[in-house]
């Protein structure tokens, strides 16, 4: 059964950030603190949908178990990445937290070379149905 212990942890510093950052919860709920916190809950809530969609292919390092189409990954290559960083905007946003942003740009600098790195490794077991994959998808 799969282990939902990444998904917990999110979450788990997500509350820790809110919680114990002085200052925050006396903050008040501005309309762009609360469409922060709706687009980061959204964004988090989608990583968790690409993980689980990927089922037993989830890996650390780069591995091609098998090609997964379906669900989110019908459309994007990587929605794992995408929405890890929606989900850190929104933080960013609503947490008033704007140097998450710096950290937004360093892990998209990171997961473009990891993207590169999956997709040479796809490539080289799927061959033509990777190929024919990618030009179906974004990122």
């Amino acid at each position: 059964m799969k282990t939902f212990a990444p998904a917990i942890v999110i979450l788990l510093v997500v509350v820790a950030l809110f919680l114990f950052v002085p200052g925050l919860k006396e903050r008040p709920w501005t309309a762009s603190r609360i469409a922060g916190a709706i687009v980061a809950v959204l964004g988090y809530i989608l990583v968790v949908t690409a993980w689980l969609q990927l089922g037993k292919s989830f890996s650390i390092g780069p591995q091609a178990k098998e090609l997964v189409t379906a669900g989110l990954y019908s459309r994007i290559r990587n929605p794992m990445y995408v929405f890890l960083d929606v989900m850190l905007i929104g933080l960013a946003v609503a947490l008033h937290m704007y140097s998450l942003l710096a950290v937004v740009v360093v892990l998209f600098v990171a997961q473009s070379k990891r993207g590169r790195q999956e997709a040479a490794v796809l490539k080289e077991k799927f061959g033509q149905a990777y190929l024919d994959y990618r030009k179906q998808t974004w990122f």
